[in-house]
C-alpha cells in the first residue's frame, strides 16, 4: 500500500490518510440528498439519481485515488446541478434527458482538451498573482459554505423583489441584505459549539482535531433534536432504482431528439459550451487553490508537469481523472461531476495520497445499504470543518504584492467575486479580466498569454449569452 501511494513519501501514514478521507467524506456527504432532491424537480426519480449520485462520486474518486493518486473526491457539482434543473431543464425547456446527453458531451470534450494538454496550458498561462488570489479565494469560499451551512447568517431583501420559481425556491435580487442569526436557532448553536471545539483541539494540537469535532458534534446534537437517529439501518429498496436515469438519453429523447429542431441547435451547442467551462476552471481552481499550497502538485510535478509528455505528473492524471468522471456521471444519470472543493478538509488534516480517495469511495459505497445511518450527520456538524480549513487556506494572500495596484486589482475581484458571488468559476472569470485590464491599461499587452486571452474571451462571451437569454 505505501509503495503503491507513496504515502511515506508524501509525509504521511495510513492512519492519517484514512482520518483525511472521513473528514472528506463527512464534509460532502450532503450530496447524496441534495442533488437527488435539486434533479428530481425536472422529473427524474428521486431515488435513482440518489443511486447514481452515490455510484458517480464512488468511481470518479476511485479513478482519482487509483489513477493520479491524490487526495480529491470527484461528485456531483452543486451550481452545475443547479443550472442543469433551472436554467436547462426549466427556462431553456429540455428534457431532464437531453440535457444529461448534453453532460455526457461536456464530459467528452473535457476529455480532449485535457488529452491535447488543453486544461495543462490553461493552467501553466495563469500568472503567480492570481494563482495565489485563487488559492485565497477557495479559502474564503469553502469558508462561506460553511458559516452558511452552519445558520450563521440571514438574509432580509425589499418586499416585491423576489423571483419565486415553481418549485418554491426565491430568487432575491441586490436589495438582500445578509445579517449576523441572533443565535436563537438550536441549529446555529450547535454549530458554534462545534466551531469552539474544533479551533481548541487544533490549539492544542490534537490530531483528527476535526474529525473529533465533527462526531463530537453530531452526538451533541442528539439530546437537541437536530441529529435525527434512523428508524432502520439497512435499506436497499432503492439500488434498483438507478435504472430509470441511467442511460437514459440513448431512447427517443435524448441524443435523437437533441438535434431534431434547427432553431435550438445553437442553443444546444451553447448549453454544452457552458457546462464545459464552468467545470473545467471549478476543478483548475480547486487544484490551484489546494494543491499548491499542500505541496500535492510540488515543484517536480509542476516541471513534469510543463516539460514532460503524456501523462507524467500527478496534475496530469488529476485532470485526467476529473474528465473521465463527467460522461460517467452522465451514463449512471446525474448532472456533472467535480473535483470537490471539501477536498480541501481532508487535505487540511493531512491527507497527501490516493488512499484517503479510496476511503472517500469505499465510505459512499457504503451508503448504498446504510444511508439513513451515514445521513444522521447534520450540516451543522461539518460546517464548522469547512470555516477551519477556510482559515488554513488563506494564507496564500501573504504571497500576493498587495503594494503593486498592477497585482491587487486582479486578485482583489477574483477573490471577492468567489466568495460573495458563490461560484470558483466566476472569480477566476474576474480575475482574468481585470488583469487583461490592468495590462492594457498599462501598455503590457505583450505580457498577456494568448491562452490567457482566449480564455477570458470566452468567459466574456459567455456572461453575454447568459444575459441576453435572461432578456
Amino acid at each position: 500500500m505505501d509503495k503503491f501511494f507513496g504515502i511515506k513519501k508524501a509525509g504521511s501514514n495510513v492512519r492519517t490518510e484514512v482520518i483525511a478521507g472521513l473528514t472528506t467524506f463527512f464534509t460532502m456527504a450532503y450530496i447524496m440528498f441534495v442533488n437527488p432532491s435539486i434533479l428530481s424537480l425536472t422529473g427524474m426519480s428521486w431515488s435513482g439519481v440518489f443511486v447514481a449520485t452515490i455510484l458517480a462520486t464512488a468511481i470518479g474518486t476511485l479513478i482519482m485515488g487509483l489513477v493520479a493518486k491524490v487526495p480529491y473526491a470527484v461528485a456531483p457539482g452543486m451550481g452545475l446541478n443547479a443550472f442543469f434543473t433551472f436554467t436547462v431543464c426549466f427556462a431553456l425547456g429540455f428534457d431532464w434527458r437531453e440535457a444529461l446527453a448534453m453532460v455526457f458531451i461536456c464530459g467528452i470534450i473535457n476529455i480532449l482538451i485535457t488529452v491535447t494538454k488543453v486544461r495543462k496550458a490553461i493552467i501553466k498561462a495563469i500568472p503567480q498573482s492570481l494563482q495565489l488570489a485563487i488559492g485565497g479565494a477557495i479559502g474564503l469560499f469553502i469558508a462561506y459554505i460553511g458559516i452558511k451551512n452552519a445558520g450563521f447568517l440571514k438574509f432580509t431583501s425589499d418586499p416585491g423583489k423576489n423571483l419565486v420559481l415553481p418549485d418554491g425556491t426565491v430568487i432575491a435580487d441586490a436589495s438582500i441584505v445578509p445579517a449576523l442569526e441572533n443565535f436563537a436557532d438550536k441549529g446555529a448553536i450547535l454549530a458554534l459549539i462545534g466551531l469552539v471545539v474544533i479551533v481548541v483541539l487544533m490549539l492544542l494540537k490534537v490530531k483528527a482535531a476535526m474529525l473529533i469535532g465533527i462526531v463530537a458534534t453530531t452526538l451533541i446534537g442528539i439530546p437537541m433534536g437536530i441529529t435525527i437517529l434512523p428508524d432502520k439501518l439497512v435499506d436497499v429498496s432503492m439500488i434498483g432504482d438507478v435504472k430509470d436515469v441511467s442511460f437514459a438519453f440513448f431512447g427517443d429523447v435524448g441524443f435523437a431528439s437533441m438535434f431534431q429542431d434547427p432553431e435550438k441547435i445553437f442553443l444546444v451547442i451553447i448549453t454544452i459550451f457552458a457546462f464545459s467551462l464552468s467545470d473545467t476552471f471549478d476543478t483548475i481552481g480547486t487544484f490551484i487553490g489546494t494543491g499548491r499550497k499542500s505541496g500535492i502538485f510540488d515543484e517536480a510535478d509542476e516541471l513534469a508537469l510543463e516539460t514532460s509528455s503524456g501523462f507524467k505528473s500527478k496534475m496530469d492524471k488529476a485532470l485526467f481523472a476529473d474528465a473521465t468522471a463527467t460522461s460517467i456521471g452522465a451514463l449512471l444519470g446525474t448532472s456533472n461531476t467535480t473535483t470537490y472543493v471539501e477536498s480541501a478538509s481532508g487535505i487540511g488534516v493531512g491527507g497527501r495520497t490516493g488512499l484517503t480517495s479510496v476511503v472517500v469511495a469505499f465510505l459512499f459505497l457504503l451508503c448504498l445499504p446504510f444511508a439513513s445511518l451515514f445521513g444522521i450527520v447534520p450540516a451543522q456538524a461539518t460546517a464548522p470543518a469547512l470555516i477551519v480549513v477556510g482559515i488554513l487556506m488563506v494564507e496564500s494572500f501573504a504571497g500576493i504584492k498587495w503594494n503593486n495596484i498592477e497585482d491587487a486589482i486582479p486578485a482583489f475581484f477574483t477573490v471577492v467575486i468567489m466568495a460573495f458571488a458563490y461560484n470558483i468559476s466566476y472569480g477566476i472569470a474576474a480575475g482574468f479580466i481585470f488583469y487583461i485590464i490592468v495590462k492594457v491599461c498599462r501598455g503590457k499587452f505583450k505580457e498577456i498569454h494568448p491562452i490567457l486571452l482566449v480564455a477570458t474571451l470566452l468567459f466574456i462571451i459567455n456572461f453575454v449569452i447568459m444575459a441576453i437569454k435572461d432578456l
